[in-house]
């Protein structure tokens, strides 16, 4: 598309699946306790799509293999099948326990709520995201019927 009309912004989601638990420590309600989510991961980018005609990529905002390798990269090699807890005196003493039985344990600076672990993942995917490529919009599914967003025009 070389030609002189305007290139269209095309927004692009892929979607993605974690298991992970965690616990909210100091939390006055039941998500205190240990417990586990089956994370649904929405992932929206935009940008132009390549009009260079000799460009493998032509007519793409960003190759889905692409973006699926900086998610797993970023978020999902670290969280699936983890269990996340807040940094602090008392976890990192569980932590030092669980480590001689379990490996898989992430320690955040953050409560790690639906709402945060968004706030970090978004920090994550835009230093990793090519610079012609913007990320749009993040959905995080904790349950089936509940689930944070975060949006890039609400964060600028």
């Amino acid at each position: 598309m070389n030609d002189q009309r305007k290139q269209p912004v095309i927004r692009l989601t892929k979607e993605f699946s974690f298991e992970a638990a965690h616990a909210l420590e100091g939390y006055d309600g039941l998500c205190r306790e240990i417990h586990g989510h089956s994370y649904r991961l929405f992932v929206t980018v935009k940008g132009t799509p390549c009009d260079e005609e000799t460009n493998p990529k032509y007519g793409m905002v960003l190759d889905f293999g692409e973006l699926k390798r900086i998610v797993n990269e970023q978020i999902l090699s670290r969280l699936d099948h983890a269990f996340v807890m807040r940094r602090s005196p008392d976890t990192l003493r569980l932590a030092e326990q669980l480590a001689g039985r379990f490996s898989r344990i992430v320690m955040t600076d953050y409560q790690p709520t639906c709402e945060n672990m968004l706030a970090d993942f978004a920090a994550r995917l835009q230093a990793r995201l090519p610079a012609r490529v913007a990320l749009h919009a993040l959905r995080l599914h904790e349950t089936a019927t509940s689930y944070a967003e975060w949006v890039a025009d609400d964060n600028r």
